[in-house]
């Protein structure tokens, strides 16, 4: 079956990813958590999934991205990153989803709740200066008290997240959320409480910083083959820490679907911003910015036809965008047009794309429409 625009998977890639980040670590028994949230940063979360039989545990961020996980099949642990409303969490409990707690108030719910011999794991997570979701030092000692006292309530874990490690060069306050941390790991076990996965390693730190490991590594981006940012990628190289030969996952592709000739002088798009000043053959794909191609890109990116750059002429429309194929004249009518990844030598990166739009890759990939076909390809 033939598309108009579709997203490529490559077969082996996730995989390989995680196995390159998990040699990160010297620890042999580390386990290994794949976040795919937010439909695998875009990439299919049914697709990755079933791509990652090296992922111990998965992580995700809502309730219904659980449940969803539980009914493509997958029997290994799930984490919930995010809030689940009180109303809902006999539906985690029920589909034996980890939960990630912070708030008394889902305590006491969970305390109502249980019924006698089922049981709810937990992972506190810990506020160590991200200033997002987590539980404040100070607070530490009350919450573990009632939620070791609450029946069928186990405490599996606990976690934090940093602010500051993927953007920067200088690493200190890094280092300060991960002393402030261990000091809460201590607490807790002094209570009497043993959780058995600590977990605050995000792809750069797993790069970075081997203290950080403890015994799970929760990586997102780098399991998608995409550095959390440049500076991760020198510090790797400065401090001549092993760099991981990362894969990227994604290709995102359209079709030509309207060649014709136009004139010098002729307009292009809404608003008039594109003037032509030769006669110019004209390329229309039918992608825009509701499948995720960034309005920004406006007049300004560029896209790969039979290995050959074609700008990006006129506004992102929603759901059109117009190229200049004056000078790839051997281009035809539904040829295969990249808009990310590659075509022959030529490439188109996320970081690159990140850079016309003023993002980050993040955003790029996750961005792309759930609605776009997810096709899993191997390359060889």
């Amino acid at each position: 079956m033939g598309y108009l625009k579709w997203i490529e998977i490559e077969e082996s890639a996730p995989n390989w990813n995680l196995r390159q980040l998990k040699s990160c670590s010297e620890n042999e028994d580390m386990l290994f958590c794949a976040v795919v949230k937010s439909n695998a940063y875009g990439h299919g979360v049914d697709e990755i999934s079933s791509l990652l039989p090296s992922a111990d545990w998965f992580a995700v961020n809502s309730l219904d991205e659980g449940l969803e996980l539980r009914r493509y099949g997958i029997k290994r642990p799930i984490l919930l990153l995010g809030h689940v409303l009180m109303e809902r969490l006999p539906e985690a409990i029920d589909a034996d989803l980890r939960l990630t707690v912070y708030n008394i108030e889902t305590i006491e719910k969970l305390e109502k709740t249980l019924n006698q011999g089922v049981t709810c794991r937990i992972h506190i997570q810990i506020e160590t200066g991200t200033g997002r979701q987590g539980l404040l030092p100070e607070n530490v000692p009350e919450f573990i008290r009632m939620a070791s006292g609450t029946p069928g309530l186990e405490i599996e874990g606990l976690a934090t997240h940093f602010a500051n490690i993927e953007d920067t060069l200088n690493h200190e306050y890094a280092e300060e959320q991960l002393r402030i941390f261990k000091e809460v790991v201590e607490t807790v076990r002094e209570s009497g409480v043993s959780p058995a996965v600590i977990h605050t390693a995000c792809t750069a730190a797993t790069i970075l910083f081997p203290e950080t490991h403890f015994n799970m590594l929760r990586t997102g981006i780098g399991l998608y083959g995409l550095w959390p940012s440049r500076e991760t990628f020198l510090s790797a190289q400065s401090n001549g820490i092993p760099v991981p030969d990362l894969m990227p996952v994604l290709s995102w592709k359209t079709r030509i679907a309207q060649i014709k000739e136009l004139p010098s002088g002729s307009y292009i798009g809404y608003g008039c911003t594109y003037k032509t000043s030769r006669r110019t053959r004209l390329g229309v794909l039918p992608v825009g910015y509701a499948d995720g191609y960034d309005r920004k890109c406006t007049n300004s990116a560029h896209v790969l036809v039979r290995g050959k750059r074609a700008p990006l002429l006129g506004r992102v429309c929603m759901n059109l965008i117009m190229i200049d194929l004056t000078d790839i004249p051997e281009a035809s009518l539904e040829d295969t047009v990249v808009l990310l990844g590659r075509d022959c030598n030529e490439l188109i990166t996320a970081e690159m794309m990140a850079e016309w739009i003023g993002t980050i890759n993040y955003e790029v990939v996750t961005r792309i429409s759930s609605f776009l076909p997810r096709i899993i390809v191997r390359r060889g």
